[in-house]
């Protein structure tokens, strides 16, 4: 008998392999779903958070003036300081809310990812949010402050 040439060997294993192969490429399909768009939807996440921290830091420059040349203290003007983060939120055409105290303002963002993968399994979207809040200081207290 040739070399290449197979002998049966009955069928008792014949189409066994099948399943396996079906259920581990649904697998593989699965995990490469949702790497890539996990990882798509990370990226909307970094991006809203820089969005965050940009309107964070516009609204926490409104500083009470008369305060500070009359006392030398840092304090925000608290509507002025929402205000100015929610107006710098809609330049930027993003979702979100913001919030402020005498000392700080709180920005969220909300964002949605769109799925590239996870659409053939129904999965259309991914929704992310990133908040952040920026202190009004006065002068540098050390690294990074």
């Amino acid at each position: 008998m040739a070399p290449w040439v197979h002998r049966r060997t009955g069928g008792r294993d014949a189409g066994q392999i099948t399943p396996f192969a079906v259920l581990f490429s649904v697998a593989l399909f699965a995990v490469a779903g949702l790497v890539l768009d996990a990882g798509l939807a990370l990226s909307v996440k970094v991006s809203a958070l820089d969005t965050a921290q940009a309107a964070a830091r516009a609204g926490a420059q409104e500083l009470d003036l008369y305060l500070y040349r009359t006392q030398g203290r840092a304090q925000l003007e608290p509507g002025r300081a929402a205000s100015v983060a929610r107006s710098w939120l809609a330049r930027a055409g993003v979702d979100g809310e913001a919030s402020a105290t005498a000392t700080t303002v709180t920005v969220t963002v909300r964002r949605t990812s769109r799925t590239q993968l996870l659409q053939l399994v129904g999965v259309r979207s991914l929704r992310v949010s990133a908040s952040t809040t920026a202190v009004a200081v006065q002068g540098i207290n050390g690294p990074n402050t």
